[in-house]
């Protein structure tokens, strides 16, 4: 048995935000991906009727009605904590409930390996404060059918090389690092918000390393929203 809530509805704004100029009606759920090229994509697979949420400050998002029947907001959050602090708190503002990131992160340690997508337990910041994710909706998660439990990190340093900075977050039970989750789940609020994410390599990386294309990673978010959808009906 999944977890169920009550079904999602269309919320009114409460609060007038500063970085989004919402242009539509938004939703109880939401997805969040980084980036907003990818948001449009989500969109336009998973959403009947989809209408421009935001696009202020380029951060695309867009509400429609999801294949369950009721609408869903897909949102971009931008590169980053801060970026999607203020995304997620803003949304939170003005009424969005229940949220999901997708995205990517890196290998920290040898249980975790490219291509396992990871529903994240918790997430530290840079400091290693820990912030939990929901139970109910990683527990859907993974009954969708993501196969491992994890902890990230989330830091700002992309590049980061410092080996007694890594080594500290492994110290700390991180998994794999990523550079949004721990802000999303602590915008969100306790109860929340959960994250999924795919493996795309090791950390620290690599930049030689050959990339996915726009294509793989277009593919990716798409499965990972699919799986989202069943975790949030």
């Amino acid at each position: 048995m999944f977890h169920t809530r009550e079904a999602p509805s269309i919320v009114p704004a409460v609060r007038a935000p500063a970085y989004l100029k919402p242009a539509t009606t938004l939703a109880e759920r939401v997805l969040l991906p980084d980036d907003p090229h990818r948001a449009l994509a989500i969109a336009q697979a998973v959403l009947e009727g989809p209408l421009m949420f935001n696009h202020h400050f380029g951060l695309w998002g867009y509400t429609g009605t999801a294949a369950d029947g009721a609408p869903l907001t897909v949102q971009s959050s931008g590169i980053g904590g801060a970026s999607a602090a203020i995304v997620v708190g803003e949304l939170v503002g003005l009424g969005a409930r229940r949220f999901v990131r997708i995205g990517r992160c890196h290998a920290l340690v040898d249980t975790v390996s490219e291509g396992d997508d990871l529903a994240v337990v918790d997430a530290l910041d840079q400091t290693c404060a820990r912030t939990p994710a929901d139970v109910a909706l990683n527990d859907n998660l993974l009954r969708a059918g993501i196969g491992k439990r994890a902890t990230v990190v989330s830091t700002d340093r992309f590049y980061e090389t410092r080996g007694d900075v890594i080594d500290g977050w492994r110290a700390a039970g991180a998994h794999a690092v990523d550079l949004e989750s721990e802000a999303v789940l602590r915008a969100a609020g306790p109860g929340a918000a959960a994250c999924l994410l795919r493996i795309a390599g090791r950390f620290p990386i690599d930049g030689d390393r050959p990339r996915l294309s726009a294509e793989e990673t277009d593919e990716i978010a798409l499965a990972q929203a699919r799986i989202a959808l069943v975790a949030l009906a």
